[in-house]
């Protein structure tokens, strides 16, 4: 889209659950130029320039999902998927689950586990205008242990000499983050627990310092409370999981949750769609008491992100809305829920200075749904129109674009 108006009842520009009624958004060539009022925008704007108009519908910045595997299919072996496919097959998988992201408005992605740099390639791909897809920032491979989490996507690494190496390897191949698995995780077969730490404080501050001289953020796995603590010890950026589990059952540690309270340090529940499904196979009970720690967290100042885990078995890439439902469940208004997913989710991931708002100068990252998503979060899933950067998700999207200058 070279210059369009996209006008709906109401717009939601930023956080805190403020509404323009009859807002618009003037967008050029990829970019936010105006964002107000409707008859404020379009005085300003010729007359010639396509108007597309939604009586009924809202307007608001692009969703973030801070957490997903675009190299794993959620299927209910996605790692055996994973080791039997080619590369040019996974890319293919790849670039089809980043456009049905897109799709359910999602306009950008952190993908926290890549193989043989293949998001990194998909990124640039998107980004040059290639193929359809959100904005992704790629964490490359993983750092873990040997034998550790993930060691199939080849981040193996033991010892201060070999997790230089491995974060300066992918700092070079032109990652936007660093991931490391502080502890062990579900999906690896034969690999250690999921509350076993996997390296040591001193290992998650080495690869701390190497990230931030490549001028990298890290965010680290850590279901454990003993990997939480090196990770806090390290000062990471992002904790996944946190879910505080030990040998016995759980260690929540309040003085671990001040402190990432006081360092700004942002969890990342990765709340998968299938949530409710997980606390019927986890038993309900154990499900809301693991639940409560992160309404509690949320409540002691810990900065919260939205992500799917999409990628892990029965995390699928079209439900991140049902993600976004967890978030309801434990207690968030529609309204934060939305600032969690747009404007609060780009501060912590550190792109708040280009998309999160509509507001001129940021990228156009923009969802208009039918409804009121304030009053109804399930408006969200009513998708009229997707653009990232500008560009229109699928090909129902660009034929509803306007060519005429007429509302529609």
């Amino acid at each position: 889209m070279m210059d369009t108006v996209i006008s709906a009842e109401r717009m939601l520009s930023g956080p805190g659950g403020r509404v323009v009624h009859d807002g618009a958004v003037q967008v050029r060539r990829g970019v936010i130029v105006a964002a107000g009022p409707r008859a404020e925008v379009e005085a300003r704007v010729e007359p010639a320039v396509p108007r597309l108009h939604f009586p009924e519908g809202t307007v608001l910045p692009g969703l973030i999902d801070a957490h997903v595997h675009l190299v794993l299919d959620a299927g209910p072996d996605p790692v055996e998927t994973l080791r039997a496919s080619s590369d040019a097959d996974l890319y293919a998988g790849m670039a089809g689950r980043a456009e049905q992201l897109l799709a359910t408005g999602v306009t950008t992605v952190r993908d926290l586990g890549d193989k043989g740099g293949l998001a990194v390639r998909l990124r640039d791909e998107i980004a040059a205008g290639h193929l359809p897809g959100p904005r992704i920032l790629a964490a490359g491979t993983p750092l873990t242990a040997p034998g550790g989490h993930c060691w199939f996507l080849g981040g193996e690494v033991e010892g201060e000499g070999a997790i230089r190496a491995a974060v300066r390897r992918n700092a070079a191949s032109g990652v936007d983050l660093i991931k490391v698995m502080a502890t062990g995780g579900g999906i690896t077969k034969g690999g250690p627990p999921v509350w076993q730490a996997q390296f040591s404080t001193r290992d998650m501050r080495i690869v701390v310092e190497e990230a931030r001289r490549a001028g990298l953020p890290v965010a680290a796995h850590a279901h454990g409370t003993e990997g939480i603590v090196a990770a806090v010890a390290a000062g990471v950026d992002s904790i996944e999981h946190c879910t505080w589990m030990a040998r016995d059952g759980f260690d929540v540690r309040k003085d671990l949750v001040a402190a990432m309270a006081g360092q700004g340090i942002a969890v990342c529940p990765a709340a998968s769609p299938d949530w409710r499904g997980f606390a019927e196979r986890f038993g309900p009970e154990r499900a809301e008491e693991m639940f409560g720690r992160i309404r509690w967290m949320a409540e002691s100042g810990v900065p919260l992100l939205p992500g799917t885990d999409a990628g892990v078995p029965r995390a699928v890439f079209d439900g991140f809305i049902s993600s976004l439902e967890f978030f309801e469940h434990i207690g968030l208004t529609p309204a934060r829920i939305i600032d969690l997913a747009t404007a609060g989710a780009a501060e912590a991931l550190g792109i708040a200075h280009d998309t999160g708002r509509l507001a001129p100068g940021h990228r156009a990252d923009l969802l208009v749904v039918d409804g009121d998503p304030l009053t109804d979060l399930n408006a969200l899933r009513a998708v009229r129109l997707v653009l990232a950067e500008g560009r229109p998700s699928g090909l129902e999207s660009a034929r509803s674009l306007p060519s005429d200058g007429r509302d529609r």
